[in-house]
């Protein structure tokens, strides 16, 4: 194809794309008309009554906060700050956030990729989070508590949406289980899916899922960050989705250390394979849908995870399985990776449960018991016998016809 008419297509796609805006925004419009109409007098439709509102009276754009400067913090900052949303990205360290304010750039995190210019920077969490929209908090676990409860005395009709894939360390509480605990009146979401930041920020097709009892609060992310090159489905099973981007550490984790012991492609689909089956059981378990693994959230997170090298939760395991310590993994690394908690908190919850989860058990015996990987990997080939698939539909035996 030569080269104008492929700037006329790409035009044309544009212009298109504008045009879908614009019926989202309608659309959104007559969701909250819609759900203001129904609305129930109990606590859930009192929330969600009180965001219609707010976004159905905000004009565009929506503004919105990003709680993070990682990675992934930094990606969906920029995403709807291209979007047309006015963003503010917070970032803990003063000097960084002069850097970034200097050059547009996350040196520490994302340094070869320039960010909007539109998108604005802070260290101050009070200027970040007042009169905001939507706040998408993308800390560490071990940090979501303590950011919660630092911005609670300037909410006031602001939904928050959580980014964090992990669990809370001794407490296994998810990331909503803390926002429900620390902010009890303000509508929640959580996003979740096979979402790895640069690939993101180098326009890669890519798609994630947000999760909530509120349609408003779904649709409201929905339009901040779908893109050209972001797709953005909805669901409203948040237990599912948030167990899948939490659990996925875990087997990236193995996967990692597998590779150290160059494996082949039959053991690879073998550990993806059984891992989806320990996450839907101990998703189950927990309430969510089985099927939600299926999904985005689910398998689509965990193949991406366990496939790269770009997963901190892979590298991990890579140089667990190549000698190193866990302490020295950890430094070399030099971020957070959220499965090493993880492991502990659903090693010890799905033992008290009576949850089959050998891959699980296994990790939390090599990296916390000192066991011989090679030795607990031929323990688990020798376990008893298993069926294949873990949920079905319900089905009859057809009859055979002579």
């Amino acid at each position: 194809m030569k080269k104008p008419q492929l700037a006329t297509n790409l035009s044309e796609n544009l212009e298109k794309l504008n045009v879908n805006r614009e019926k989202a925004s309608k659309l959104f419009a007559d969701v909250i008309e819609k759900a203001v109409k129904k609305s129930k007098p109990d606590t859930t439709a009192v929330l969600e009554t009180d965001l219609n509102n707010q976004l159905a009276n905000q004009p565009a754009p929506l503004k919105i906060a990003v709680l993070g400067g990682g990675s992934f913090g930094t990606a969906m900052a920029n995403l709807s700050s291209k979007n047309g949303c006015e963003v503010t990205l917070w970032v803990r360290d003063k000097r960084s956030v002069k850097s970034m304010q200097k050059t547009h750039i996350n040196k520490k995190y994302l340094p070869d990729h320039k960010l909007d210019e539109r998108l604005q920077f802070t260290h101050d969490l009070q200027a970040a989070v007042k009169g905001k929209d939507l706040i998408f908090v993308a800390v560490p676990s071990a940090a979501f508590r303590e950011t919660l409860q630092k911005i609670a005395p300037f909410i006031s009709a602001q939904a928050i949406v959580s980014l964090t894939k992990g669990m809370e360390k001794d407490t296994f509480a998810l990331m909503s289980d803390v926002i429900a605990d620390e902010l009890p009146n303000v509508a929640f979401g959580v996003m979740s899916g096979p979402n790895l930041a640069k690939e993101i920020m180098n326009n890669m097709p890519s798609a994630t899922v947000i999760a909530s009892q509120s349609a408003a609060l779904r649709l409201a992310v929905q339009k901040a960050l779908h893109s050209a090159f972001f797709r953005v489905f909805a669901s409203d099973d948040l237990i599912g989705v948030e167990l899948g981007g939490a659990l996925k550490n875990i087997y990236a984790i193995a996967m990692g250390m597998a590779a150290a012991y160059d494996i082949g492609e039959n053991t690879k689909a073998m550990i993806l394979t059984r891992a989806l089956a320990e996450m839907s059981r101990f998703g189950v378990q927990a309430g969510a849908n089985p099927l939600t693994f299926l999904g985005l959230s689910g398998v689509g997170d965990l193949y991406a995870t366990c496939s790269s090298t770009l997963s901190r939760n892979y590298q991990i395991g890579n140089m667990l399985g190549r000698g190193m310590s866990l302490d020295q993994a950890i430094k070399k690394l030099g971020q957070t990776a959220e499965g090493i908690n993880t492991i502990q908190q659903v090693n010890e919850k799905a033992m008290k449960a009576g949850i089959y989860m050998p891959i699980t058990h296994a990790l939390h015996d090599i990296i916390y018991e000192d066991k011989a990987p090679l030795g607990v990997a031929l323990n688990l080939m020798e376990a008893g016998f298993r069926s294949d698939v873990e949920f079905v539909m319900p089905h009859q035996v057809q009859p055979t016809h002579n």
